[in-house]
């Protein structure tokens, strides 16, 4: 089973014909289709033509509510706090991003990650898919000593070691892959990332 994760197409409908082109057999996007939701209604019909189920979570661009309604409205999975199974695994989904500057719709405190991340601790084996990278590792470096990820989900993923972590956010850190221990790291981007399981 085939699973392409990719995040933050930011409108590039080029990239995101080229990756529904792709073949799998479940795709999930890992926030920020759009930024600050502008033409979401262009993403959703692109969306549509892929030929397998596809799971949508919001980035820090877009709210709960607007990726809720853009499911509802083009036939996707809303996958934001929401755990699935799929090739003998526990994929967990979980969007937005820790504060930023820039007031984006879809931010959590380090406290609201924290809450949200407890409810999977026990799961074994565990794909953990946000939309926010782990801090200072490879896969939130935005450029010499800049590191703007999460130390909450940082502490969850060495403290409970998934087999997966995936993430997005960082642009300059797209394609980036990372080792945390017993972890196997990636920030996706939108170039995208095919997991096998099983």
């Amino acid at each position: 089973m085939n699973l392409l994760i990719f995040s933050d197409i930011h409108g590039d409908v080029k990239a995101l014909e080229r990756l529904v082109a792709t073949p799998a057999d479940a795709y999930v996007v890992a926030g920020d289709l759009a930024t600050f939701s502008r033409g979401l209604d262009k993403m959703g019909p692109i969306l549509q033509t892929a030929k397998a189920p596809v799971y949508v979570m919001p980035g820090n661009h877009e709210s709960e509510a607007d990726i809720e309604a853009f499911c509802r409205e083009y036939g996707f999975e809303f996958f934001h706090h929401r755990v699935i199974e799929m090739g003998g695994r526990h994929i967990a989904g979980l969007g937005y991003s820790n504060i930023t500057p820039f007031k984006t719709p879809g931010e959590y405190t380090e406290p609201q990650f924290a809450e949200r991340l407890a409810q999977w601790t026990a799961l074994k084996p565990l794909v953990l898919i946000c939309h926010c990278p782990p801090l200072d590792t490879p896969l939130d470096r935005a450029g010499p000593g800049k590191h703007f990820g999460s130390p909450t989900i940082r502490r969850f993923i060495d403290e409970h070691q998934p087999e997966w972590f995936f993430c997005g956010h960082i642009h300059e850190a797209e394609g980036v892959s990372a080792t945390m221990g017993a972890t196997k790291g990636v920030n996706v981007g939108k170039s995208g990332y095919m997991l096998q399981l099983g």
